[in-house]
Protein backbone atom coordinates (compact mmCIF):
# COMPACT_ATOMS: atom_id res chain seq x y z
CA UNK A 1 0.00 0.00 0.00
CA UNK A 2 2.85 2.42 0.80
CA UNK A 3 4.50 1.69 -2.54
CA UNK A 4 1.23 2.35 -4.36
CA UNK A 5 0.58 5.66 -2.59
CA UNK A 6 4.15 6.82 -3.21
CA UNK A 7 3.97 5.93 -6.91
CA UNK A 8 0.67 7.79 -7.31
CA UNK A 9 2.07 10.90 -5.61
CA UNK A 10 5.17 10.90 -7.85
CA UNK A 11 3.00 10.35 -10.93
CA UNK A 12 0.85 13.33 -9.97
CA UNK A 13 3.95 15.50 -9.52
CA UNK A 14 5.29 14.35 -12.89
CA UNK A 15 2.03 15.23 -14.63
CA UNK A 16 1.83 18.67 -12.96
CA UNK A 17 5.40 19.65 -13.83
CA UNK A 18 5.38 17.84 -17.20
CA UNK A 19 8.21 15.45 -16.25
CA UNK A 20 7.85 12.78 -18.93
CA UNK A 21 10.66 10.47 -17.83
CA UNK A 22 9.44 10.40 -14.23
CA UNK A 23 5.88 9.80 -15.40
CA UNK A 24 7.01 6.89 -17.57
CA UNK A 25 8.92 5.38 -14.62
CA UNK A 26 5.86 5.68 -12.37
CA UNK A 27 3.64 4.07 -14.99
CA UNK A 28 6.08 1.16 -15.14
CA UNK A 29 6.22 0.93 -11.33
CA UNK A 30 2.43 0.97 -11.06
CA UNK A 31 2.23 -1.77 -13.66
CA UNK A 32 4.68 -3.89 -11.70
CA UNK A 33 2.76 -3.29 -8.46
CA UNK A 34 -0.60 -4.19 -9.94
CA UNK A 35 0.77 -7.24 -11.77
CA UNK A 36 2.56 -8.48 -8.64
CA UNK A 37 -0.59 -8.00 -6.56
CA UNK A 38 -2.73 -9.91 -9.05
CA UNK A 39 -0.18 -12.74 -9.27
CA UNK A 40 0.17 -13.07 -5.48
CA UNK A 41 -3.60 -13.12 -5.07
CA UNK A 42 -4.11 -15.68 -7.82
CA UNK A 43 -1.38 -17.94 -6.45
CA UNK A 44 -2.79 -17.80 -2.93
CA UNK A 45 -6.44 -18.39 -3.88
CA UNK A 46 -5.64 -21.37 -6.10
CA UNK A 47 -3.76 -23.29 -3.40
CA UNK A 48 -5.54 -26.07 -1.51
CA UNK A 49 -4.11 -28.50 1.03
CA UNK A 50 -5.19 -31.86 2.37
CA UNK A 51 -3.72 -33.72 5.35
CA UNK A 52 -3.69 -37.41 6.10
CA UNK A 53 -2.54 -39.26 9.22
CA UNK A 54 -1.90 -42.96 9.66
CA UNK A 55 -3.79 -42.92 12.99
CA UNK A 56 -5.43 -40.46 15.35
CA UNK A 57 -5.04 -42.49 18.56
CA UNK A 58 -1.75 -43.88 19.78
CA UNK A 59 0.12 -44.99 22.87
CA UNK A 60 3.47 -43.84 24.17
CA UNK A 61 6.20 -45.14 21.86
CA UNK A 62 4.07 -45.34 18.71
CA UNK A 63 4.93 -43.54 15.47
CA UNK A 64 2.35 -41.63 13.44
CA UNK A 65 2.92 -40.77 9.79
CA UNK A 66 1.55 -37.42 8.62
CA UNK A 67 1.39 -36.28 5.00
CA UNK A 68 0.18 -32.92 3.67
CA UNK A 69 -0.55 -32.55 -0.04
CA UNK A 70 -0.66 -29.03 -1.51
CA UNK A 71 -2.26 -28.65 -4.95
CA UNK A 72 -2.18 -25.73 -7.35
CA UNK A 73 -5.60 -25.65 -9.00
CA UNK A 74 -4.81 -22.59 -11.11
CA UNK A 75 -3.51 -22.31 -14.66
CA UNK A 76 -0.52 -20.25 -13.63
CA UNK A 77 2.61 -21.68 -12.02
CA UNK A 78 3.34 -20.64 -8.42
CA UNK A 79 6.75 -19.01 -8.36
CA UNK A 80 7.46 -19.84 -4.73
CA UNK A 81 5.57 -21.34 -1.81
CA UNK A 82 6.59 -21.68 1.82
CA UNK A 83 4.50 -24.31 3.60
CA UNK A 84 4.59 -25.31 7.27
CA UNK A 85 2.48 -27.81 9.18
CA UNK A 86 2.05 -26.48 12.71
CA UNK A 87 2.45 -28.32 16.00
CA UNK A 88 1.60 -26.91 19.47
CA UNK A 89 4.45 -25.33 21.38
CA UNK A 90 4.07 -27.60 24.41
CA UNK A 91 4.60 -30.64 22.18
CA UNK A 92 8.10 -29.45 21.22
CA UNK A 93 9.44 -27.44 24.18
CA UNK A 94 10.76 -30.27 26.38
CA UNK A 95 13.79 -32.49 25.85
CA UNK A 96 12.99 -35.04 24.61
CA UNK A 97 9.89 -33.43 23.11
CA UNK A 98 6.43 -34.83 23.72
CA UNK A 99 6.17 -35.37 19.99
CA UNK A 100 9.43 -36.15 18.24
CA UNK A 101 9.52 -35.06 14.59
CA UNK A 102 11.30 -37.15 11.99
CA UNK A 103 11.20 -35.30 8.68
CA UNK A 104 10.47 -31.75 7.54
CA UNK A 105 7.40 -29.78 8.56
CA UNK A 106 8.66 -26.66 6.78
CA UNK A 107 9.50 -26.64 3.08
CA UNK A 108 10.02 -24.16 0.21
CA UNK A 109 8.78 -25.28 -3.20
CA UNK A 110 7.51 -24.26 -6.65
CA UNK A 111 4.30 -25.58 -8.17
CA UNK A 112 3.48 -25.96 -11.83
CA UNK A 113 -0.14 -25.55 -13.06
CA UNK A 114 -2.30 -28.37 -11.67
CA UNK A 115 0.78 -29.63 -9.84
CA UNK A 116 1.02 -31.04 -6.31
CA UNK A 117 3.63 -31.11 -3.57
CA UNK A 118 3.62 -33.51 -0.60
CA UNK A 119 5.05 -32.74 2.82
CA UNK A 120 5.72 -35.94 4.80
CA UNK A 121 7.02 -36.45 8.33
CA UNK A 122 6.70 -38.90 11.24
CA UNK A 123 5.67 -38.15 14.82
CA UNK A 124 7.13 -40.21 17.64
CA UNK A 125 4.78 -40.18 20.64
CA UNK A 126 7.03 -39.73 23.68
CA UNK A 127 4.39 -38.39 26.08
CA UNK A 128 0.66 -38.75 26.57
CA UNK A 129 -1.56 -35.83 25.61
CA UNK A 130 -4.07 -34.37 23.18
CA UNK A 131 -2.21 -32.66 20.37
CA UNK A 132 -3.38 -30.47 17.53
CA UNK A 133 -1.64 -31.39 14.26
CA UNK A 134 -1.89 -28.50 11.85
CA UNK A 135 -3.35 -26.56 10.30
CA UNK A 136 -0.98 -25.86 7.43
CA UNK A 137 0.21 -22.27 6.98
CA UNK A 138 0.96 -21.30 3.36
CA UNK A 139 2.93 -18.21 2.35
CA UNK A 140 3.47 -16.95 -1.19
CA UNK A 141 3.95 -13.68 -3.04
CA UNK A 142 5.56 -11.95 -5.98
CA UNK A 143 9.23 -12.25 -6.90
CA UNK A 144 10.03 -8.71 -5.74
CA UNK A 145 8.69 -9.15 -2.24
CA UNK A 146 6.19 -6.32 -2.65
CA UNK A 147 3.13 -8.41 -1.87
CA UNK A 148 2.85 -11.45 0.36
CA UNK A 149 -0.23 -13.53 0.99
CA UNK A 150 -0.86 -15.99 3.84
CA UNK A 151 -3.32 -18.85 3.98
CA UNK A 152 -4.39 -21.27 6.69
CA UNK A 153 -5.26 -24.50 4.89
CA UNK A 154 -5.87 -28.17 5.73
CA UNK A 155 -8.02 -28.15 8.85
CA UNK A 156 -6.19 -29.63 11.84
CA UNK A 157 -6.26 -33.21 13.02
CA UNK A 158 -6.17 -34.07 16.71
CA UNK A 159 -3.92 -36.83 17.98
CA UNK A 160 -4.80 -38.54 21.26
CA UNK A 161 -1.86 -40.27 22.93
CA UNK A 162 -2.89 -42.57 25.77
CA UNK A 163 -0.78 -42.67 28.95
CA UNK A 164 1.52 -45.59 29.57
CA UNK A 165 -0.05 -48.40 31.59
CA UNK A 166 2.25 -50.44 33.84
CA UNK A 167 1.25 -53.95 35.03
CA UNK A 168 0.98 -53.90 38.82
CA UNK A 169 2.65 -56.48 41.02
CA UNK A 170 1.95 -57.63 44.54
CA UNK A 171 -1.34 -59.37 43.98
CA UNK A 172 -2.71 -62.35 42.11
CA UNK A 173 -5.31 -61.74 39.46
CA UNK A 174 -7.03 -64.97 40.40
CA UNK A 175 -7.64 -63.69 43.92
CA UNK A 176 -9.83 -60.85 42.63
CA UNK A 177 -8.19 -58.50 45.10
CA UNK A 178 -6.24 -55.85 43.17
CA UNK A 179 -5.75 -53.56 46.16
CA UNK A 180 -6.65 -55.94 48.95
CA UNK A 181 -10.11 -56.56 50.32
CA UNK A 182 -11.03 -53.37 52.13
CA UNK A 183 -13.37 -53.36 55.10
CA UNK A 184 -15.21 -50.28 56.17
CA UNK A 185 -14.48 -48.81 59.57
CA UNK A 186 -18.18 -48.45 60.41
CA UNK A 187 -20.55 -51.33 59.65
CA UNK A 188 -22.74 -49.47 57.21
CA UNK A 189 -23.45 -52.61 55.15
CA UNK A 190 -23.48 -56.24 56.21
CA UNK A 191 -23.24 -59.26 53.97
CA UNK A 192 -25.83 -61.91 55.04
CA UNK A 193 -23.89 -64.59 53.16
CA UNK A 194 -20.84 -64.18 55.40
CA UNK A 195 -21.37 -65.21 59.04
CA UNK A 196 -18.67 -63.76 61.22
CA UNK A 197 -19.73 -65.15 64.61
CA UNK A 198 -22.48 -65.69 67.15
CA UNK A 199 -23.62 -63.54 70.09
CA UNK A 200 -26.45 -63.58 72.59
CA UNK A 201 -29.83 -62.44 71.40
CA UNK A 202 -30.58 -58.75 71.91
CA UNK A 203 -33.96 -57.10 71.98
CA UNK A 204 -34.85 -55.97 68.50
CA UNK A 205 -32.90 -58.63 66.59
CA UNK A 206 -35.00 -59.92 63.66
CA UNK A 207 -35.93 -63.57 63.62
CA UNK A 208 -33.86 -64.31 60.53
CA UNK A 209 -30.77 -63.47 62.62
CA UNK A 210 -31.45 -66.18 65.19
CA UNK A 211 -28.84 -68.94 65.12
CA UNK A 212 -31.05 -71.95 65.87
CA UNK A 213 -28.26 -74.48 66.26
CA UNK A 214 -26.51 -72.40 68.91
CA UNK A 215 -29.86 -71.73 70.56
CA UNK A 216 -30.70 -75.43 70.71
CA UNK A 217 -27.25 -76.32 72.03
CA UNK A 218 -27.15 -73.70 74.80
CA UNK A 219 -30.82 -73.34 75.57
CA UNK A 220 -30.64 -69.56 75.15
CA UNK A 221 -31.39 -67.41 72.14
CA UNK A 222 -28.34 -66.50 70.06
CA UNK A 223 -28.06 -64.26 66.98
CA UNK A 224 -25.76 -64.39 63.99
CA UNK A 225 -23.11 -61.72 63.45
CA UNK A 226 -22.45 -60.91 59.79
CA UNK A 227 -19.22 -59.66 58.29
CA UNK A 228 -19.33 -56.14 56.90
CA UNK A 229 -19.49 -55.95 53.13
CA UNK A 230 -16.20 -55.80 51.30
CA UNK A 231 -15.55 -52.69 49.26
CA UNK A 232 -15.06 -53.50 45.59
CA UNK A 233 -13.40 -51.16 43.15
CA UNK A 234 -12.07 -47.65 43.59
CA UNK A 235 -12.64 -44.00 42.81
CA UNK A 236 -9.43 -42.11 42.03
CA UNK A 237 -9.18 -38.50 43.17
CA UNK A 238 -6.37 -36.90 41.15
CA UNK A 239 -5.13 -33.50 42.32
CA UNK A 240 -3.90 -31.66 39.22
CA UNK A 241 -3.53 -28.12 40.52
CA UNK A 242 -0.45 -26.56 38.97
CA UNK A 243 0.73 -24.96 42.24
CA UNK A 244 1.15 -28.41 43.81
CA UNK A 245 3.79 -29.40 41.25
CA UNK A 246 7.18 -27.75 41.54
CA UNK A 247 8.36 -26.41 38.16
CA UNK A 248 11.80 -27.99 38.54
CA UNK A 249 10.22 -31.47 38.62
CA UNK A 250 7.85 -30.90 35.72
CA UNK A 251 6.59 -32.52 33.65
CA UNK A 252 7.93 -35.67 35.33
CA UNK A 253 5.89 -35.58 38.56
CA UNK A 254 2.55 -34.85 36.89
CA UNK A 255 3.09 -37.49 34.21
CA UNK A 256 4.07 -40.02 36.88
CA UNK A 257 0.80 -39.36 38.70
CA UNK A 258 -1.18 -39.87 35.49
CA UNK A 259 0.66 -43.11 34.70
CA UNK A 260 0.00 -44.45 38.21
CA UNK A 261 -3.70 -43.56 37.98
CA UNK A 262 -3.99 -45.28 34.60
CA UNK A 263 -2.22 -48.39 35.91
CA UNK A 264 -4.50 -48.67 38.95
CA UNK A 265 -7.58 -48.18 36.76
CA UNK A 266 -6.37 -50.91 34.43
CA UNK A 267 -5.76 -53.36 37.29
CA UNK A 268 -9.20 -52.78 38.80
CA UNK A 269 -10.87 -53.03 35.38
CA UNK A 270 -9.17 -56.36 34.64
CA UNK A 271 -10.78 -57.78 37.78
CA UNK A 272 -14.22 -56.64 36.62
CA UNK A 273 -14.59 -54.22 39.49
CA UNK A 274 -15.95 -50.71 39.35
CA UNK A 275 -13.57 -47.82 38.78
CA UNK A 276 -14.05 -44.06 38.55
CA UNK A 277 -12.02 -40.87 38.22
CA UNK A 278 -12.37 -37.35 39.60
CA UNK A 279 -9.74 -34.70 38.86
CA UNK A 280 -9.33 -30.95 39.13
CA UNK A 281 -7.38 -30.78 35.85
CA UNK A 282 -8.77 -29.25 32.68
CA UNK A 283 -9.64 -31.02 29.49
CA UNK A 284 -7.37 -30.16 26.55
CA UNK A 285 -10.41 -30.16 24.27
CA UNK A 286 -11.59 -27.00 26.03
CA UNK A 287 -8.52 -25.19 24.74
CA UNK A 288 -8.99 -26.01 21.10
CA UNK A 289 -10.13 -23.24 18.86
CA UNK A 290 -12.81 -24.77 16.64
CA UNK A 291 -14.36 -21.78 14.87
CA UNK A 292 -13.79 -18.19 13.86
CA UNK A 293 -10.87 -18.84 11.52
CA UNK A 294 -10.07 -16.34 8.86
CA UNK A 295 -8.26 -16.99 5.63
CA UNK A 296 -6.54 -13.68 4.96
CA UNK A 297 -3.72 -12.49 7.21
CA UNK A 298 -1.26 -9.64 7.08
CA UNK A 299 1.67 -11.54 8.58
CA UNK A 300 2.86 -15.08 9.08
CA UNK A 301 2.84 -14.67 12.86
CA UNK A 302 -0.83 -13.65 12.78
CA UNK A 303 -1.72 -16.70 10.71
CA UNK A 304 0.14 -19.04 13.08
CA UNK A 305 -1.39 -17.42 16.16
CA UNK A 306 -4.94 -17.72 14.83
CA UNK A 307 -4.39 -21.38 13.99
CA UNK A 308 -2.81 -22.32 17.32
CA UNK A 309 -4.41 -23.94 20.35
CA UNK A 310 -5.82 -21.70 23.05
CA UNK A 311 -3.43 -21.03 25.94
CA UNK A 312 -5.98 -20.37 28.66
CA UNK A 313 -9.17 -21.89 30.00
CA UNK A 314 -11.53 -20.53 32.65
CA UNK A 315 -12.95 -23.95 33.46
CA UNK A 316 -13.71 -24.37 37.18
CA UNK A 317 -15.69 -27.60 36.95
CA UNK A 318 -14.01 -30.89 37.84
CA UNK A 319 -13.62 -33.69 35.34
CA UNK A 320 -15.70 -36.63 36.55
CA UNK A 321 -15.95 -40.16 35.18
CA UNK A 322 -18.65 -41.85 37.31
CA UNK A 323 -17.62 -45.05 39.09
CA UNK A 324 -18.91 -47.98 37.04
CA UNK A 325 -17.87 -51.30 35.55
CA UNK A 326 -17.15 -52.39 31.98
CA UNK A 327 -14.55 -52.04 29.22
CA UNK A 328 -15.98 -48.75 27.96
CA UNK A 329 -15.54 -47.35 31.48
CA UNK A 330 -11.80 -47.98 31.44
CA UNK A 331 -11.47 -46.39 27.98
CA UNK A 332 -13.30 -43.28 29.19
CA UNK A 333 -10.88 -42.98 32.11
CA UNK A 334 -7.90 -43.54 29.82
CA UNK A 335 -9.09 -40.85 27.40
CA UNK A 336 -9.68 -38.42 30.26
CA UNK A 337 -6.20 -39.05 31.65
CA UNK A 338 -4.72 -38.60 28.17
CA UNK A 339 -6.32 -35.16 27.80
CA UNK A 340 -6.03 -33.83 31.35
CA UNK A 341 -3.74 -30.85 31.91
CA UNK A 342 -2.58 -28.84 34.90
CA UNK A 343 -4.81 -25.94 35.86
CA UNK A 344 -5.03 -23.17 38.44
CA UNK A 345 -8.76 -23.70 39.00
CA UNK A 346 -10.06 -25.92 41.78
CA UNK A 347 -7.90 -26.85 44.74
CA UNK A 348 -8.07 -30.40 46.07
CA UNK A 349 -10.20 -29.41 49.05
CA UNK A 350 -12.69 -27.66 46.76
CA UNK A 351 -12.61 -30.66 44.43
CA UNK A 352 -13.66 -33.02 47.22
CA UNK A 353 -16.34 -30.63 48.46
CA UNK A 354 -17.71 -30.32 44.93
CA UNK A 355 -17.88 -34.05 44.19
CA UNK A 356 -18.26 -35.89 47.51
CA UNK A 357 -22.00 -36.36 46.93
CA UNK A 358 -21.19 -38.34 43.77
CA UNK A 359 -18.67 -40.68 45.37
CA UNK A 360 -20.06 -44.20 45.92
CA UNK A 361 -19.56 -45.61 49.41
CA UNK A 362 -18.92 -49.13 48.15
CA UNK A 363 -15.65 -48.15 46.45
CA UNK A 364 -12.30 -47.22 47.93
CA UNK A 365 -11.37 -43.55 47.59
CA UNK A 366 -7.76 -43.34 46.36
CA UNK A 367 -6.49 -39.77 46.70
CA UNK A 368 -3.45 -39.03 44.53
CA UNK A 369 -1.68 -35.98 45.96
CA UNK A 370 1.66 -34.26 45.55
CA UNK A 371 1.99 -31.84 48.44
CA UNK A 372 -1.14 -32.11 50.61
CA UNK A 373 -1.97 -29.25 52.94
CA UNK A 374 -3.65 -29.45 56.34
CA UNK A 375 -6.94 -28.58 54.63
CA UNK A 376 -6.52 -31.48 52.21
CA UNK A 377 -5.90 -33.89 55.06
CA UNK A 378 -8.95 -32.57 56.89
CA UNK A 379 -11.35 -33.12 53.97
CA UNK A 380 -10.03 -36.66 53.49
CA UNK A 381 -10.42 -37.27 57.21
CA UNK A 382 -14.02 -36.09 57.00
CA UNK A 383 -14.63 -38.59 54.20
CA UNK A 384 -13.24 -41.37 56.39
CA UNK A 385 -15.39 -40.34 59.34
CA UNK A 386 -18.44 -40.43 57.09
CA UNK A 387 -17.80 -44.10 56.36
CA UNK A 388 -15.67 -43.96 53.21
CA UNK A 389 -12.63 -46.19 52.89
CA UNK A 390 -9.86 -43.72 52.09
CA UNK A 391 -6.22 -44.23 51.20
CA UNK A 392 -3.66 -41.88 49.68
CA UNK A 393 -0.77 -42.00 47.22
CA UNK A 394 1.80 -39.22 47.57
CA UNK A 395 3.80 -38.41 44.44
CA UNK A 396 6.89 -36.79 45.95
CA UNK A 397 10.59 -37.44 45.48
CA UNK A 398 12.11 -36.29 48.76
CA UNK A 399 11.76 -38.70 51.70
CA UNK A 400 11.57 -35.86 54.23
CA UNK A 401 8.78 -34.19 52.28
CA UNK A 402 6.93 -37.51 52.10
CA UNK A 403 7.25 -38.08 55.86
CA UNK A 404 5.88 -34.61 56.58
CA UNK A 405 2.92 -35.07 54.22
CA UNK A 406 2.21 -38.62 55.39
CA UNK A 407 2.17 -37.40 59.00
CA UNK A 408 -0.62 -34.95 58.22
CA UNK A 409 -2.69 -37.70 56.68
CA UNK A 410 -1.92 -40.20 59.43
CA UNK A 411 -3.21 -37.70 61.98
CA UNK A 412 -6.58 -38.05 60.25
CA UNK A 413 -6.35 -41.85 60.24
CA UNK A 414 -5.42 -42.15 56.57
CA UNK A 415 -2.62 -44.43 55.42
CA UNK A 416 -0.49 -43.39 52.46
CA UNK A 417 1.93 -44.86 49.94
CA UNK A 418 5.04 -43.24 48.50
CA UNK A 419 5.09 -42.81 44.73
CA UNK A 420 8.75 -41.95 44.31
CA UNK A 421 9.51 -42.88 40.71
CA UNK A 422 8.38 -45.16 37.89
CA UNK A 423 9.83 -48.23 39.59
CA UNK A 424 7.54 -47.73 42.57
CA UNK A 425 4.39 -47.76 40.41
CA UNK A 426 4.42 -51.53 39.94
CA UNK A 427 4.36 -52.13 43.72
CA UNK A 428 2.04 -49.27 44.70
CA UNK A 429 -0.95 -51.55 45.32
CA UNK A 430 0.74 -54.01 47.67
CA UNK A 431 -0.41 -52.19 50.76
CA UNK A 432 -3.31 -50.02 49.67
CA UNK A 433 -5.46 -51.60 52.36
CA UNK A 434 -7.53 -49.84 54.99
CA UNK A 435 -8.26 -52.15 57.90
Amino acid sequence: MKWLVGALVLLLIALVFNLGLLAYAMYALLGVLVTSWLLARAWSENLVAQRGASRLTATVGDRVNVSVTIENKGRLPVGWLLMEDLLPKRALQFEPPNLGVDGKRLQLAMLRPRGTKTLTYDLCCNQRGYYQIGPTVLETGDFFGLHRRYRVAAEPHFLLVYPRVVPLEGFELASRRPIGEVRVVHRLFEDPTRVGGVRQYQTGDPMNRVHWRATARTGELHSKVYEPSSIAGATILLDFHEKRFEPRYEPYRSELAVMCAASIANAVYQLNQQIGLVTSGRDAVDRIRQEGWEFDYRSRDAAKKAAAMLDASDRLQPLVVPTRRGPEQFMRILETLARVELTDGLSFAHLVSETDSRLPRDATVIAMLTNPTAEDALVLGNLRRRGFAVTAILSVYDDHQYSHAAGRLLAEGIESRHLRDENSVVAICRRIVVR
